[in-house]
């Protein structure tokens, strides 16, 4: 696992950096039994407005079907590949269990070909391996946390996040998660051990906009560029800011605005993140 860097033989890679792709098994097709199509809406919703901005154009892909509650319990299985995933940023790990059934779940980081995994209430402390977290000790750092019993997964599940047990009280675990927020969760969730893998995305530079393309994403204007009637910070002489807070085309706040409402949840809320 690493970075790949390109000699600048062409303008269109002279800043690309990808990932070298090392941790792939080779020579692994998808699972056709575990895909379905996906449904380009280009951010469209069913009456045909445009619902979510800068939409559009993007790769075919098919979506794998992940197994984030790890529902298969106490049945071993064994890691037939780790493959590429084009829908989420961490790599993802075919499963075979010993009745001959195939899953796809969320690869941690270490997990190779031929490991064996269960997800068991009280399995061995293995990376790969989901448990309940009353039986996961502290420190232990966890990933794919449930944050509703059976529910599955809802909690670090993108490349090289994870989240660590403080502390367990009552019925509770706190549990800090990638933000920083400390969380209290029921210790009858499930959550599986180790780091979501491929942890040096975050160091992987697209290099052109051609890229941005192929992932669906549009090309977009600063709202200080545009006209005063498109958006409430331009005009101006020159590169003028408005002379305002920042905010949205539809003048609502963008920096430091609270857009949490008073939730329920919010009692099992510890430490904020900020």
């Amino acid at each position: 696992m690493g970075i790949k860097a390109y000699k600048p033989t062409t303008s269109g890679i002279r800043w690309q950096k990808i990932s070298d792709f090392k941790e792939l098994s080779k020579n692994a097709s998808p699972e056709k039994r575990l895909m379905v199509s996906l449904k380009k809406s280009g951010g469209r919703n069913s009456q045909g407005r445009i619902t979510s901005r800068h939409r559009g154009g993007r790769h075919k892909r098919k979506l794998r079907i992940i197994d984030f509650a790890r529902e298969k319990r106490n049945v071993p299985g064994r890691v037939v590949d780790i493959q590429y995933d084009p829908n989420r940023t961490g790599r993802i790990a075919l499963i075979e269990f010993s009745d001959g059934e195939k899953r796809y779940i969320i690869s941690p980081l270490g997990l190779k070909v031929n490991d064996s995994v269960i997800a068991a209430p009280s399995a061995e402390i293995k990376i790969g391996n989901a448990m309940q977290l009353r039986h996961i000790p502290a420190g232990i750092p966890i990933c794919n946390v449930e944050l509703k019993i059976g529910k599955g997964g809802q909690i670090a599940r993108s490349a090289g996040n994870l989240c660590t047990i403080m502390a367990k009280e009552g019925k509770y675990a706190h549990v800090r998660l990638p933000s920083g927020e400390v969380r209290l969760i029921s210790l009858d969730c499930y959550a599986t051990i180790g780091q979501i893998s491929n942890v040096d995305h975050e160091a992987i530079s697209l290099g052109k906009a051609g890229k941005s393309r192929y992932l669906g994403r549009r090309p977009y204007s600063r709202g200080v560029v545009k006209n005063p009637h498109d958006h409430p910070m331009g005009g101006g002489e020159g590169k003028s800011s408005g002379g305002r807070h920042p905010t949205t085309p539809w003048g609502k706040i963008t920096k430091g605005l609270k857009t949490r409402k008073s939730k329920s949840s919010d009692r099992y809320i510890i430490k904020r993140r900020k």
